[in-house]
């Protein structure tokens, strides 16, 4: 990134701007959704092959699909949209109130001021009626987005949003939604 925009890589964990790599007008963030620390470019889709060739002409970026993308993100605990998250899911629910600074927390000297404060206030005060799961998955097929999380009594307890292998610990591993009752870590 350094070769092609200076600016960009000088940009600092979860910082955007406007800049332009060569010809082509680009919004960049640092921020990297898979866990790692990577940058995310936004450009209209008319420059979008141009800008394509120009990141695969050096011969250090490559091409990576959406599965390295998607073992990379459930290796990190981090939510998908459409999966772990949607309309009817929550950020309480989800487990983000890590993304919610503390100043703007109940008691912080901001506090509130976003948007849904009231909302996600009120079901911190109250217990969710589900919440997200991550384990490893004991056999070696990855379950899949749909199936049922049943526990030891084999009673349905939930359902996987999202499966895959993951290729650091060498297993499959999955999250999903489990109902409350079941034992949902305490809400910070």
């Amino acid at each position: 990134m350094k070769e092609l925009s200076p600016t960009a890589a000088n940009l600092t964990f979860m910082t955007s701007c406007h800049l332009s790599i060569g010809d082509v007008d680009c919004f960049v963030s640092r921020s990297g959704y898979t866990g790692e620390d990577g940058f995310e470019i936004s450009v209209d889709r008319a420059h979008a092959q141009s800008l394509s060739e120009q990141l695969l002409a050096g011969g250090v970026v490559k091409w990576a699909g959406l599965g390295a993308r998607d073992s990379l993100r459930l290796e990190a605990g981090l939510c998908l949209y459409g999966n772990e998250l949607n309309e009817t899911i929550s950020p309480v629910q989800a487990g983000l109130l890590w993304t919610i600074s503390k100043s703007r927390r109940r008691g912080g000297i901001k506090e509130g001021g976003f948007l849904g404060d009231d909302a996600i206030f009120a079901e911190i005060a109250r217990t969710p009626k589900r919440c997200r799961v991550a384990f490893v998955v004991e056999h070696r097929a990855p379950v899949r987005r749909g199936a049922k999380i049943i526990d030891n009594l084999g009673d349905v307890i939930g359902v996987i949003t999202s499966g895959g292998f993951s290729p650091t610990l060498g297993q499959p591993i999955a999250m999903g939604y489990v109902s409350a009752s079941t034992r949902c870590p305490a809400v910070v």
